[in-house]
């Protein structure tokens, strides 16, 4: 019953972003719950339902914790450049999830 408390779900994602994991469906469906555990942990969005997963300002947030949380993000992100720079900036092996980008000079240099 705790994991559907949003209360102590943000407490434990602050501390540790992966605690997600055990949040109820609900609530890795909410933004600001997702969003409080990729601060922490970049690659907490792995967790996230879809839906979150495709939201542009948390994915980006992600991705500058850490880089490789791309391969997460919703497929439409992992071509936005954008992300990809901010992705690949924090870490250049998240390169290798952004299929469309790896011919542009920018991404890659």
């Amino acid at each position: 019953e705790l994991q559907g408390d949003k209360e102590v779900v943000l407490a434990a994602v602050k501390y540790s972003g992966n605690a997600l994991l055990y949040a109820s469906d609900a609530l890795k469906a909410e933004r600001d719950v997702v969003l409080a555990a990729v601060e922490q942990a970049g690659e907490a969005l792995r967790y996230a339902n879809d839906s979150v997963k495709a939201d542009r300002g948390v994915a980006l947030t992600a991705v500058h914790q850490n880089g490789c949380a791309l391969r997460f993000a919703a497929p439409e992100l992992q071509a936005d450049r954008e992300i990809v720079l901010e992705a690949v900036r924090q870490n250049g092996r998240a390169l290798r999830h952004a299929q469309e980008l790896r011919a542009d000079k920018e991404v890659v240099m």
